[in-house]
C-alpha cells in the first residue's frame, strides 16, 4: 500500500510566509442527497464492466475512431500514441483500484500492462508544437506505481517496471520547459527543449505522479521539481485560484483565471505543492476549495460535453471536469476521516449523478479516448468517497493525510 504523503524537504522561501493575503469567499455547497456505500459500489461496477467491454484487442484502452476535424492538433502516429499511452494508464490504475479482481479482469489488466511495456519506451514528442507525450509519461508513472505495488512479491517484475518509470522520468526532464514546469504545446520557437506554453494544471499533476515515484525509491530531479513548483507559484493568486497558465501572467482576471475558471485546476495544484512540502496548504484551504467547488459546479458542468475548448462561461474547458473531481477526491482522501464525509457525499452525487447508460463517463469528444480516460476518472474518484474501502477495492493506492507533517517540518 502506498501512503501519498507530504515529503519532508527543506522549507523554501515561498513556505515561510503564511497565506495571509488569500481573499477566499466562505461559500458552503447546498446540501445533496444522501448517496449510500451500494450505490456508489454499483455504479463502480457498471464503469468497470464498460472498461472491461471496451478494451482495443492489443490491450490499451482508446483510439482514433470519430475523428471529425481534431486531426489538426494530433500528429499521427506521435499524437495519437501519447492519447492512447495516457488513456490506457489511466484504465490500468482505475481497474486495478476498483475492479473485483476477477479472472477477466485481471486478463484485461494484464493485456494492457503488457501494451504500456511495449509501447511506453516509443513514446516521444508529437511534433514542434504539440507535446502530448507529457500527459502520457506522468499518468504512465501514476500506473507504473500502482502495478508495482499490486505484485510485490514479484522481484523481475518490479525491476522493469521501475526501468519504465525512470524512462518516463527522463521524458519529462527532457521535454520540460526552459522555465520549469510542462505544457502541451509549444506555438513559439520550436526548441529542442521546448519553450512550451506551461500550464498549472500539468506541471500539478506531473508532481502528483513523481511524489509517488519517489515513495518507491525512484529518484527523481529535485532541481526539475523544485522549477515546477516555482512556476505553480507564479501562477498562483490571492483567492486561491491558478492562472491557466504561465502565458496569461499579464491577464489575471481573464475569465479563464478567476476562481470560477480555475475550479478544475485548483486542487490539482493546491495537493501538488502540499504532497511536495508547502506547509500553507493546510486543511483548512483543502476544505475551503473544496467548498468553492462543490458550491460553484456549475461552471464546471456547464463546459461539459461542450466541443469547443473554452467556449463555455469563465472560459470552462470540458476536459476539465473529470479531471478536476478526480483531484478533488485525492484532495479530500488528504482530510482527517472526520472531515471527509460532507465533501465524499457531495463528490459521490456529483459523478453517479452524470453517469451514462451504458456505464461510462465522459466530458469532452477527444476521438474515442473520452468514455475511457472519464471513466478511469470518475472510478477513483467514486472509490474514495467510500466511507470505509473494502480492500477489494483498493488493494494498492491510498492516499492518506499526514496533516502534522509539512507544519512539523517547519518548525525544524
Amino acid at each position: 500500500m502506498l501512503l501519498l504523503v507530504p515529503l519532508a524537504i527543506a522549507s523554501p522561501a515561498w513556505a515561510e510566509e503564511p497565506l495571509r493575503a488569500l481573499h477566499v469567499e466562505d461559500q458552503k455547497p447546498h446540501p445533496v442527497p444522501e448517496t449510500k456505500p451500494a450505490e456508489i459500489k454499483a455504479s463502480m461496477a457498471r464503469g468497470v464492466a464498460f472498461l472491461l467491454q471496451d478494451q482495443n484487442r492489443d490491450g490499451s484502452f482508446g483510439n482514433a475512431a470519430r475523428s471529425k476535424d481534431m486531426n489538426s492538433l494530433t500528429p499521427v502516429p506521435e499524437g495519437h500514441l501519447a492519447l492512447r499511452a495516457a488513456t490506457t494508464a489511466l484504465c490500468v490504475q482505475a481497474l486495478w483500484e476498483t475492479s473485483d479482481h476477477s479472472p477477466e479482469a485481471m486478463a484485461a489488466i494484464d493485456r494492457a500492462e503488457q501494451w504500456m511495456r511495449k509501447n511506453l519506451p516509443l513514446l516521444r514528442r508529437s511534433d514542434t508544437e504539440v507535446l502530448y507525450n507529457n500527459w502520457a509519461h506522468y499518468y504512465a508513472i501514476q500506473a507504473l506505481v500502482t502495478m508495482y505495488l499490486a505484485k510485490p512479491n514479484e522481484p523481475d517484475r518490479q525491476k522493469w517496471i521501475r526501468e519504465l518509470i525512470a524512462g518516463q522520468i527522463h521524458m519529462l526532464e527532457k521535454y520540460e520547459a526552459v522555465d520549469g514546469g510542462w505544457g502541451y504545446y509549444d506555438f513559439t520557437f520550436h526548441t529542442e527543449q521546448p519553450a512550451a506554453l506551461t500550464t498549472s494544471f500539468m506541471s500539478g499533476a506531473t508532481l502528483v505522479a513523481l511524489n509517488q515515484a519517489q515513495q518507491i525509491g525512484v529518484e527523481v530531479p529535485r532541481k526539475m521539481v523544485d522549477r515546477a513548483i516555482a512556476s505553480i507559484l507564479r501562477q498562483q493568486k490571492g483567492d486561491l485560484s491558478y492562472l491557466y497558465g504561465e502565458y496569461l501572467r499579464w491577464r489575471p482576471m481573464h475569465p479563464v483565471n478567476q476562481p470560477e475558471g480555475s475550479l478544475g485546476r485548483t486542487q490539482c495544484c493546491n495537493l501538488a505543492l502540499r504532497l511536495w512540502g508547502d506547509p500553507r496548504m493546510t486543511d483548512d484551504i483543502f476544505v475551503t476549495c473544496l467548498d468553492r467547488l462543490f458550491a460553484h459546479y456549475i461552471w464546471l458542468d456547464m463546459g461539459r460535453k461542450r466541443p469547443i475548448p473554452h467556449e463555455s462561461y469563465f472560459a470552462v474547458a470540458a476536459y476539465f471536469f473529470y479531471f478536476g473531481y478526480y483531484y478533488a477526491a485525492l484532495c479530500i482522501e488528504m482530510l482527517p476521516p472526520e472531515q471527509r464525509a460532507p465533501q465524499q457525499q457531495q463528490l459521490a452525487y456529483r459523478l453517479i449523478e452524470r453517469q451514462e447508460k451504458s456505464g461510462c463517463w465522459w466530458d469532452y469528444p477527444m476521438f474515442n479516448y473520452q468514455e475511457q480516460y472519464g471513466t478511469a476518472f470518475a472510478l477513483m474518484s467514486l472509490a474514495r468517497c467510500l466511507p470505509e474501502r473494502p480492500a477489494s477495492l483498493s488493494p494498492v493506492l491510498t492516499v492518506i493525510a499526514a496533516k502534522d507533517a509539512p507544519a512539523a517540518e517547519a518548525k525544524k
